[in-house]
């Protein structure tokens, strides 16, 4: 299976179980990699033989900012399944959501969580199944 990476985005949410995360809001960043068979694009050099990685940056923003989640582990669900309902291509999607501004007392580079979610077997359909 070809992958598409899309690493390093960064999106400014309201996710978060305080009250000043939901009011104030922070910068998460996301690290997507997409799953999909890349043989027909690699053999036409065409856009629609392939995942637009543009409009699945949209699709990302879009869902990562529709609602306030508590939980990381919510938003960055809420995300592969737009990704997967969205863009009929990608097989699996994964996703490590980085929280660089967590509030925790202490020095940190971010925490996060990964997720794997993959098209069910009978393609097309939702919800997605934990890989």
């Amino acid at each position: 299976m070809d992958r598409i990476y899309i690493k390093g985005l960064e999106i400014f949410a309201y996710h978060g179980v305080n009250p000043e995360e939901k009011r104030d809001g922070q910068t998460f960043v996301l690290d997507v990699t997409l799953y999909a068979d890349l043989q027909r694009a690699r053999e036409s050099d065409s856009l629609s033989d392939t995942v637009n990685y543009a409009a699945v940056r949209k699709t990302i923003q879009r869902a990562f900012t529709a609602e306030s989640y508590d939980l990381i582990e919510r938003a960055a669900q809420a995300v592969c399944e737009a990704i997967l309902k969205e863009h009929p291509m990608v097989e699996k999607v994964g996703l490590l959501l980085k929280k660089p501004q967590a509030p925790m007392n202490a020095k940190f580079d971010y925490v996060a969580v990964e997720i794997e979610l993959s098209r069910p077997a009978e393609r097309g359909k939702l919800p997605c199944v934990p890989c």
